[in-house]
């Protein structure tokens, strides 16, 4: 499966952005999707994922109650809806697929990666 994300930009702090990632090949609804972020010299870390019905998501805390992960499997998108954002949430963000059940938040379980997409939070 081929993924593509899109959607990043500069916004001030409290603002708001979607990211969007389209997946081609095989039907999205066969991976778990997941974002994760990468700031520089930093490593990259875990965001959400959304199981493949979209019954069942998970964030981390650094983003709990902020970012909303969703998934339109007729469409083979995934979204990360961005609230409240804070310079902290600077970063490249990538969208990726698992074909794994367990163990969700580690970059290494996910098998498909989009190219990133960049997002920059003025303070």
């Amino acid at each position: 499966v081929q993924l593509q994300a899109f959607g990043g930009g500069l916004v001030q702090a409290g603002g708001s952005l979607r990211l969007s990632c389209a997946a081609s090949g095989r039907a999205s609804i066969n991976y778990v999707m997941g974002w994760f972020r990468q700031a520089p010299g930093k490593e990259r870390e875990f965001v959400a994922h959304i199981r493949r019905s979209g019954s069942s998501t998970y964030y981390a805390d650094s983003v709990k109650g902020r970012f909303t992960i969703s998934r339109d499997n007729a469409e083979n998108t995934v979204y990360l809806q961005m609230n409240s954002l804070k310079p902290e949430d600077t970063a490249v963000y990538y969208c990726a697929a698992s074909s794994r059940y367990v163990n969700l938040t580690p970059p290494s379980s996910y098998d498909y990666w989009g190219q990133g997409t960049e997002v920059t939070v003025s303070s």
